[in-house]
């Protein structure tokens, strides 16, 4: 395919959406498959939001909008940066995109040169590398051990920090390993990033409402302030009001950052879907009990995918802070062979063996940047949570 770009080749497609769309497909050959890959909270989203969304179509809010975002949602944005995270922001300084995916890659494009570096704690959310390889810059992965916690410490931050780093990316909680940095840690890291001044702070906090125990939540700028000035603080509706397919995505920054990437919008998508714009507004001004009740059925099914890896020969799998996915290891199982014969020489041995022979379909860790692991998304019924981890406790006692 020689009039492919060449840039295309730096990238592959996504490996979670591959293994749900091959669960989707023995599923319709009527195989018995329960799929555990997708991060989609498994609720309808909150009634009020949906019936806003109908309101704003029969009122005809139905056009084109400011490309980035309309300015009652900017100000619904502005209000919960400053009610949940301490922090003050004009309207020139907030920017609405198609999913929190198109505020990243938007940042990303619109700063990255041929070669900049952008630190990336591995494991990652798989698209944070393809992105940065899309622009010209070059990933910089740190791996975070499970030893670690699965968390970047300021030690590693500070060696993996050269002249060409422009971007850290911080995710937290996280996907894939649920591990969350607290206030002392993130403090550890924003020390370190203050004594680096050309590197700015791509904070992700999509799971931000998903935390367990009484874990707090904190981002780097709230942390430290003298850092707001260089940090992009991007959330979105997805996650924490059941609202993936909405497709709503937000970001707080510098206004030369913000402007730059309503640029870039401007020659691309253009504005966000007007209708799920007024969604999203109702999803940050109205009622917030949905996100605590949520909060505890997923807390909940956590506590029940824990305990059963955890009782597999061969897995283990830590207590994650937040997000709804497990990061388990399978170290322990790397070299023995499964019933049906495979030779489980890594982690994607493990989940094709695992998806063939009980019909569960996981994601290796290889895709996340660290193996030997697999992650579950746990946002599915106690049911099918319950009866997967029975199927993966089987194929672990049978492997030898």
């Amino acid at each position: 395919m020689g009039f492919l770009s060449d840039r295309l080749s730096r990238i592959k497609p996504s490996p979670t959406i591959a293994m749900t769309t091959r669960a989707a497909s023995l599923r319709a050959e009527g195989r018995d498959i329960i799929g555990l890959s997708a991060g989609e909270p498994d609720f309808d989203t909150p009634l009020h939001i949906r019936d806003s969304a109908k309101a704003a179509i029969d009122a005809g809010h139905t056009r084109y909008t400011a490309v980035d975002g309309t300015p009652s949602l900017k100000q619904a944005i502005r209000d919960k940066f400053a009610r949940e995270n301490g922090l003050d922001y004009a309207p020139s300084q907030i920017t609405v995109g198609t999913g929190g995916k198109q505020i990243l890659f938007n940042a990303l494009l619109a700063t990255l040169n041929e070669g900049d570096e952008v630190i990336i704690p591995a494991p990652y959310w798989v698209s944070y590398p393809d992105m940065v390889l899309l622009a010209g810059g070059r990933p910089v992965i740190v791996e975070c051990s499970l030893d670690q916690g699965f968390r970047l410490t300021p030690e590693a931050l500070e060696a993996a920090i050269t002249p060409r780093t422009k971007w850290l990316i911080l995710n937290s909680p996280s996907n894939p390993s649920g591990a969350g940095y607290d206030r002392a840690a993130m403090q550890a890291l924003t020390d370190v990033l203050l004594r680096h001044p050309q590197v700015w702070i791509l904070s992700d906090d999509i799971y931000e409402h998903l935390v367990f125990d009484g874990f707090e939540f904190v981002t780097p700028a709230q942390i430290e302030p003298r850092l707001k000035d260089r940090t992009l603080t991007m959330n979105g509706v997805s996650k924490a009001y059941a609202m993936t397919g909405w497709r709503i995505g937000y970001g707080a920054a510098p206004e030369p950052l913000i402007k730059a990437m309503a640029k870039l919008q401007s020659q691309s998508t253009s504005n966000p879907c007007s209708i799920s714009q007024y969604a999203a507004e109702a999803a940050l001004t109205g009622p917030q009990d949905y996100i605590a009740e949520s909060r505890d059925v997923f807390q909940r099914r956590r506590d029940l995918v824990v305990a059963g890896l955890n009782a597999c020969p061969g897995i283990e799998c830590p207590v994650p802070q937040g997000a709804f996915y497990v990061y388990p290891s399978i170290r322990d199982l790397i070299g023995r062979t499964s019933a049906a014969g495979t030779v489980i020489a890594d982690d994607e041995a493990f989940a094709n063996a695992l998806l063939e022979e009980t019909g569960v379909a996981v994601v290796l860790g290889a895709a996340f940047g660290l193996s030997p692991h697999f992650r579950i998304s746990y946002a599915t019924s106690d049911e099918q949570l319950t009866d997967a981890v029975s199927r993966i406790r089987r194929f672990c006692e049978a492997c030898t």
